[in-house]
């Protein structure tokens, strides 16, 4: 049986004592408070807080996000991940200044309707600036009201089962702190491995702990293997700058810079692949000089293999893509904003 007392009280007594120190807790501006959650999606802690204070040197406001060039904030979100988060804050920002005088809409739907706001974002940011008592759901959420509930799977009808226990324990005059100690409790008591029950204020009355067996919740699910991708690229120089394009109209990683080059089937006989990569996408005649190095990463979705080559242009080829593409020196990579890949590469070629 899960329980069917508030957890409210104990769950705030213990916020208050154990929550961690973070920058935006310290606010209740409500362009704040959007960008931590924003850059929060899917992303740890201690990763965003370094992002989000130098983010907030450059950018303090909804007219410095409007007013700025999206290849700035590229460079400033560099390395934080997801980079859709930032193109659609950007985009909703601009909606925000123009149509709205650079407040919050007073309707929560006009917000959730804004690109990249939704449900999940429009609710946590409501319910900390305006207290409205929205609970919020995200996956540390879902962990903790599964192990309360002694949950196994979120079928459809347990996912409305937790919404309304959320909505009934909600504390109406502090939902934003309610909602924030949930989410808390799940990201540093109630683990997915290793859960530290013996510290959880609602130990007592949790079906998971009180089972014997709390990891057992929700069921895991079977993990799916990470696609993996070989990729060929070349640094092409021309005197002492070499060729970047810009990553126009990708579902991954859009508008970042990168190398030319693309995907094969197979990283045997890398320098004919190549050539004929280079010069079918980008009408490209290159001479392969020496290979720069090889080098793993994965991304959110997928892993690639990436292999980089020095290569020279033949007969002063120019590249033929409708995407912006610039020549720049190796010291002037710090001004444009790559995938972590590249980085990787131009590290190669610092060595």
């Amino acid at each position: 049986m899960y329980p069917t007392n508030n957890i409210s009280k104990p769950l705030l007594r213990w916020y208050r004592k154990s929550k961690r120190p973070m920058p935006w807790r310290n606010t209740k501006e409500p362009y704040k408070i959007w960008l931590s959650e924003t850059m929060l999606q899917q992303t740890q802690v201690k990763t965003v807080i370094p992002f989000y204070n130098s983010w907030i040197e450059k950018y303090p406001d909804f007219e410095s996000v409007a007013g700025a060039h999206l290849d700035s904030l590229l460079k400033s979100w560099e390395g934080l991940g997801y980079y859709n988060r930032c193109h659609n804050f950007h985009k909703a920002v601009k909606i925000i200044v123009k149509k709205y005088n650079s407040s919050l809409p007073i309707n929560i739907k006009d917000f959730m309707v804004l690109p990249g706001v939704g449900s999940y974002t429009s609710a946590a940011v409501y319910s900390i600036v305006f207290l409205h008592p929205i609970p919020v759901v995200d996956g540390n959420v879902n962990r903790v009201m599964s192990r309360l509930m002694r949950l196994l799977r979120f079928t459809p009808y347990n996912k409305k089962r937790v919404l309304s226990t959320l909505i009934k324990w909600l504390d109406r005059s502090r939902p934003g702190d309610f909602n924030q100690a949930l989410m808390e409790l799940g990201s540093t008591v109630c683990l997915p491995k290793n859960p530290k029950c013996e510290n959880c204020p609602l130990k007592l009355s949790c079906g998971g702990t009180l089972s014997g067996s709390p990891e057992s919740y929700p069921s895991p699910k079977p993990k799916q293997s990470l696609p993996w991708q070989n990729v060929l690229t070349g640094v092409i120089w021309k005197r002492d700058s070499f060729l970047i394009i810009k990553r126009a109209g990708y579902k991954h990683l859009n508008n970042l810079w990168e190398l030319p080059g693309g995907k094969t089937l197979t990283k045997n006989n890398p320098h004919p692949q190549l050539e004929e990569l280079l010069k079918n996408k980008f009408k490209l005649e290159v001479s392969i000089k020496n290979k720069i190095g090889e080098i793993r990463h994965r991304y959110s979705h997928f892993g690639i293999t990436l292999s980089g080559f020095h290569c020279r242009l033949i007969n002063g080829s120019k590249p033929e893509v409708n995407r912006p593409f610039r020549w720049i020196r190796l010291n002037e990579i710090n001004q444009y904003a790559f995938p972590k890949a590249n980085h990787k590469l131009f590290n190669l070629m610092q060595e």
